[in-house]
């Protein structure tokens, strides 16, 4: 099965990226996981999504906050899919990761989920992962299923205490 790299720019991003990859590893999916920063450690970053695919990698999760030029500067380099994820910070909430990542120009495209979304990050690079593994499949149509009973559950809570 392939790995899914998930690359944040600093690593004060790691509590959000932690629910990556807590959902990942959940699935049975190897994360492999660096602080590259499209700034600060351009030749490493560049070196990683040059090489991802010999890596056994199969998608990219790229967090960054404010600039967040990361995602696009490895998308830059390599073929695989390639998922920003925005981490919001102090000054503008995250708005300006978001903006940055989603912002793409034609011909580099970068999926990006909301801000702070590490948990649809991974469970978007376990999709495409999944295209071609039906292990991986069957492992997200259970988890829907599961997610859909819960709301069943709850919305049978409701029903009982409002609608009497």
């Amino acid at each position: 099965m392939k790995k899914v790299g998930i690359i944040m720019g600093s690593d004060s991003d790691l509590p959000v990226v932690e629910k990556a990859i807590d959902t990942l590893k959940a699935f049975g999916v190897t994360p492999e996981v660096h602080v590259y920063s499209a700034h600060r450690t351009p030749a490493e970053a560049l070196a990683f999504a040059r090489g991802a695919r010999e890596n056994g990698i199969g998608v990219i999760i790229a967090a960054a906050g404010k600039a967040a030029h990361l995602a696009g500067a490895l998308a830059a380099n390599t073929t695989l899919p390639v998922i920003g994820l925005p981490v919001s910070s102090h000054t503008l909430d995250g708005i300006d990761a978001l903006l940055s990542t989603v912002q793409m120009p034609s011909g580099i495209p970068v999926a990006t989920v909301a801000i702070d979304g590490a948990v649809n990050a991974a469970l978007l690079s376990i999709e495409i992962l999944a295209v071609s593994d039906e292990v991986l499949a069957e492992k997200l149509q259970k988890k829907r299923e599961a997610d859909t009973a819960a709301v069943l559950q709850k919305n049978a809570a409701v029903e009982a205490r409002f609608n009497g």
